[in-house]
């Protein structure tokens, strides 16, 4: 079968995250497809590249940063609910050659609901978390 994850709980302080990162580990375990994994609402914020967690604590971020590296799974973030979570790419302005660094983790790409459309209109699930 073929899946797509929509995440909608914040990396830290929900259950949420950690939940659909080890439902899509368990899907990989057993040559499941999982095709990509959706960040909305404050899922977005799994994709914040300034979260720190404690040294004795599991980096959630890092996780899903090394199942886009070793399985190429796709991290799509909704770019609105980014925008208003303050989660941003690096931006050059055109008139002045300034680059405004920003905080999008690397492996996570931006993108809009109709991403999650098209995943949703190819796969055989979709799970929230």
């Amino acid at each position: 079968m073929k899946y797509t994850i929509l995440v909608t709980g914040a990396a830290y302080g929900t259950q949420n995250s950690s939940s659909a990162f080890l439902f899509c580990k368990s899907l990989l375990k057993t040559k499941h497809i999982l095709h990509s994994v959706f960040f909305y609402c404050d899922g977005v914020l799994n994709a914040n590249s300034m979260t720190t967690p404690a040294i004795d604590e599991f980096n959630l971020i890092k996780a899903w940063q090394g199942l886009n590296k070793k399985y190429k799974v796709k991290l799509y973030v909704c770019n609105s609910a980014a925008l208003r979570r303050g989660v941003i790419e690096d931006e050059k302005t055109l008139n002045v050659n300034v680059v405004k660094k920003g905080n999008l983790a690397f492996f996570f790409q931006l993108s809009g609901l109709m991403e999650l459309a098209n995943s949703i209109k190819i796969c055989d699930r979709i799970i929230q978390f």
